[in-house]
């Protein structure tokens, strides 16, 4: 077959080139696929994984999902989960497959997580007795999910995220009002690069100065026309915490926890570089703009005032992020139930008992953990897509921020202080949901 210098450059054009998983099966072939060879069984199996990669769901979740295909196609298979790729042996008694697979990007997508975990759990009755091609048909379907929303209703849930997040810091309506602006042009701007496919970095500086720049224009605004007075400034850190990486951050802990270390630490790593650029650009935009992470002004409300509040930025938080994370509308107001009960729990235990905030997060994250087991045996959601959106909201990215900020202006024993607690919090918040899982999931709590 000749090859044209068009189709080399189409080739190049993409640094991770598609596989063709059509050709691994006949088209014209009534062969089922528990019939099939262990080459069209192999793609069927590590297919499932890489799409299941792409969601963002940890090793674990992937490798049971791989698992529970192999036992029924009759194919033994280990697999090697990473961040970004699988390497995955199949064997069937008589030869053995390995294969090597990646994705481009790593995301999160939990419409498409909820189909695959669906497509997992009916295949013995219904894939099963299908052809291997009409099994990649299908999985063709799911892999078209792309993003429910539009840029803009994507960049109205981080508005939205961002404003239940300023008030549950202590922010005011003024700080609430220009941290929806902020936060809505800063995701817009950031979906719209990740529909064009940039890469990461530039993503990441370009929507943080964004939405800090935009915080300050509509605070001289509003200084000017309204005669607000500049102490409102506080808030622009929080129109920038829709970048907060609360799925790596989770799924990482839950991996170490189940010792695998490959893919917890890349995952790790990962939000870790989400973190320390978004900061480093916010500080620098912070120096160009003349803006300081000053305490808010204190909000004289009622104890009772106080918790309906915090009930309702937490629902409302909560459900800006699970729509960030492609969740649907019903996927995503449970998310927001659970967030809302657990959010409110972790304050209020922090102000009326004085416990330190880490302890906090980790009866909240575990009350979280607990409400989506049960919730999940009547409506089969996947677990983390329900916990996860439900503490993206108690990680502490003011005090990641104001800790890169002190360390900037060399004010090293504040930014130590801030990073310390910050770094508590974090540690506890995943502990909080693997102890959930201990208690409610069996197969989880055994290493086997």
């Amino acid at each position: 077959m000749q090859t044209t210098n068009s189709d080399f450059i189409d080739i190049m054009e993409k640094n991770h080139m598609e596989i063709p998983w059509h050709d691994y099966a006949n088209d014209d072939s009534n062969v089922l696929i528990a019939e099939a060879g262990l080459i069209e069984k192999a793609s069927v199996i590590g297919r499932v994984g890489l799409i299941m990669l792409s969601c963002g769901t940890g090793a674990w979740r992937v490798r049971t999902s791989m698992n529970r295909l192999s036992k029924e196609l009759g194919v033994t298979c280990t697999v090697d989960v990473g961040l970004m790729s699988i390497v995955f042996n199949c064997f069937d008694g008589n030869d053995c497959i390995s294969q090597s697979l990646s994705i481009a990007n790593t995301g999160v997508n939990t419409s498409k997580l909820y189909r695959m975990e669906q497509f997992v759990d009916h295949f013995p009755e219904e894939e099963a007795h299908m052809t291997g091609e009409d099994i990649h048909k299908r999985l063709d379907e799911i892999e078209e999910i792309h993003a429910l929303y539009s840029p803009a209703k994507l960049g109205l849930a981080a508005a939205l995220a961002c404003c239940g997040f300023t008030f549950l810091l202590g922010g005011g309506p003024v700080e609430m009002a220009l941290a929806f602006i902020a936060a809505g042009i800063g995701n817009l701007i950031r979906t719209k690069l990740i529909k064009h496919h940039y890469t990461l970095f530039l993503n990441i500086a370009v929507s943080v100065s964004a939405a800090c720049f935009t915080y300050a224009v509509f605070l001289k605004l509003a200084e000017l026309v309204f005669h607000i007075p500049e102490f409102h400034e506080a808030g622009y850190i929080c129109s920038m915490l829709f970048i907060i990486p609360g799925f790596p951050f989770i799924t990482s802990g839950i991996d170490l926890a189940k010792l695998d270390l490959r893919s917890g630490l890349e995952r790790l790593t990962y939000a870790i570089i989400i973190v320390m650029v978004a900061t480093l650009f916010a500080w620098i935009m912070a120096l160009l703009l003349h803006l300081e992470p000053a305490n808010f002004t204190a909000l004289h409300l009622s104890a009772a005032a106080r918790l309906i509040f915090r009930v309702i930025a937490s629902f409302c938080g909560v459900f800006g992020f699970s729509i960030m994370f492609n969740s649907s509308h019903s996927m995503a107001a449970t998310a927001a139930f659970i967030g809302a009960i657990a959010n409110t729990l972790r304050l209020e235990l922090v102000d009326f008992t004085h416990m330190p905030p880490a302890a906090a997060a980790f009866i909240g994250a575990l009350t979280a953990g607990l409400l989506a087991s049960f919730i999940k045996k009547s409506n089969g959601y996947p677990r983390i897509s329900l916990t996860v959106p439900s503490i993206v909201i108690m990680v502490p990215g003011l005090y990641l921020y104001r800790a890169i900020y002190n360390f900037g202006i060399m004010s090293l024993t504040d930014a130590v202080s801030w990073f310390t607690s910050a770094i508590m919090i974090i540690v506890m918040l995943p502990l909080g949901l693997i102890f959930a899982r201990i208690l409610t999931d069996r197969t989880f709590r055994y290493c086997t």
